[in-house]
């Protein structure tokens, strides 16, 4: 999922992990069992490219910097009963290396990239511009 922000952080206990302070992007992005790098590679090139910023422009066409947060509840399963199930959430050996691999494919396109920080209990702000916010699915 990506927001179009002014400004975004992610604090863990306290401690301002990761922010952007200039208009860009809060990317949400969550792992499935199936995701492979190359899942995550073209994940990163849709949204550094996604023409979302003011103007109808992308994030590689106004150099804006993106925070990437790691986020397994995407993946909630909510048809049945009242309690979510996560079971298409990848676990962490598979999610994690996929995390890294798409903020790696990132930052190899150009994009200046903040995160959160994988695992940990975050809390985090944004100030939505907009608002915008679109889900990307890669099954789509």
């Amino acid at each position: 999922m990506a927001q179009r922000v002014t400004s975004a952080a992610v604090e863990v206990a306290g401690e301002v992990v990761g922010a952007i302070d200039r208009p860009g992007l809060l990317i949400l992005v969550g792992a499935t069992h199936d995701d492979t790098a190359a899942t995550a590679a073209g994940l990163a090139d849709k949204l550094w490219n996604l023409r979302i910023l003011h103007d109808e422009r992308s994030a590689a066409q106004e150099g804006a910097p993106i925070l990437v947060v790691s986020q397994f509840t995407l993946y909630a399963d909510v048809r049945k009963g009242r309690r979510p199930s996560w079971s298409a959430a990848a676990p962490r050996e598979i999610s994690e290396p996929l995390v890294e691999a798409f903020v790696a494919a990132l930052r190899g396109l150009g994009a200046e990239v903040a995160t959160g920080r994988f695992g940990a209990a975050m809390a985090v702000s944004s100030v939505n511009d907009g608002p915008v916010t679109i889900i990307v699915d890669t099954d789509r």
